[in-house]
């Protein structure tokens, strides 16, 4: 196998974060920079036409995009520690929220960070507007992640899920694309601290 990488971009960051909490050494990096535009090449839209990052070459030459996908594959390889939930209940409530977040907190900050941040003036048309209007969203999003962290030492209750390495990605990018996290949302700032600490956050 092998994974086209993008480096300290947030959804290669979930992949590797994925394959370090399950324990499972990372396949051949192919690093694909992002800010060279190697990802909108002829060479790299025939391994992936969607050109976004990151990307799992199988052995067999087959292409999986879409980081959930990926992870998904590799839970099906090795499923424990199980990251999408062991019975039906925890599979539906891990699901929940990560779509959740991805729809939310996670989609606001990329749209932010995306339609604002100087970096991005050559890869993206730029709306400001959309930028303003995601940045008003983030607090509320923001109180839904700490109303669910109250009573609750991850996302989805005692165990770490793909939710938590969603959510907690999203809370590291909004320091580049300039979204200050508020002070009292101490139950975030407690989880986030947690995950921070564990070995896989370096990966």
């Amino acid at each position: 196998m092998r994974l086209y990488d993008g480096g300290r971009a947030p959804n290669p960051r979930r992949v590797r974060i994925f394959f370090a909490e399950k324990g499972v050494a990372l396949p051949e990096l192919i690093p694909v920079d992002i800010a060279r535009k190697e990802h909108l090449t002829p060479e790299f839209t025939r391994i992936n036409p969607m050109r976004r990052l990151p990307v799992l070459e199988l052995d067999d030459g087959t292409a999986l995009a879409e980081t959930v996908a990926i992870c998904r594959y590799l839970e099906s390889l090795h499923p424990q520690p199980a990251l999408f939930g062991g019975n039906a209940k925890e599979q539906g409530q891990i699901e929940m929220w990560n779509r959740r977040v991805e729809l939310g907190l996670f989609s606001s900050v990329m749209a932010v960070f995306r339609h604002s941040h100087p970096s991005m003036v050559e890869l993206e048309n730029q709306v400001p507007e959309w930028a303003d209007a995601n940045r008003e969203q983030i607090d509320d999003h923001l109180m839904i992640l700490d109303l669910q962290l109250a009573g609750n030492s991850y996302l989805c209750g005692e165990s770490f899920t793909i939710a938590d390495i969603t959510a907690g990605i999203a809370i590291d990018f909004m320091k580049p694309s300039r979204i200050p996290l508020p002070e009292d949302f101490s139950n975030i700032r407690r989880w986030h601290g947690e995950l921070s600490a564990r070995p896989s956050w370096a990966a």
